[in-house]
């Protein structure tokens, strides 16, 4: 994936993270990654930034 279309891919995926508020990060990955025809082997990578963002939202929320 190159750099420009790989950060075009996180800010996408932070921006359905904020909407959708996933339960289940690796899952939704999963589904992102098949749905928009990522390259394999950044689902790992993926489901961490989810993670982060999830966390972001719980602590402002609080």
């Amino acid at each position: 994936m190159a750099t420009k279309g790989h950060n075009e891919v996180k800010e996408s995926l932070r921006e359905m993270t904020r909407i959708f508020r996933p339960k289940d990060p690796k899952k939704f990955v999963r589904e992102y990654v098949r749905k928009y025809r990522i390259m394999g082997g950044y689902e790992e990578e993926l489901t961490h930034l989810v993670e982060m963002e999830m966390g972001k939202l719980n602590s402002s929320v609080s």
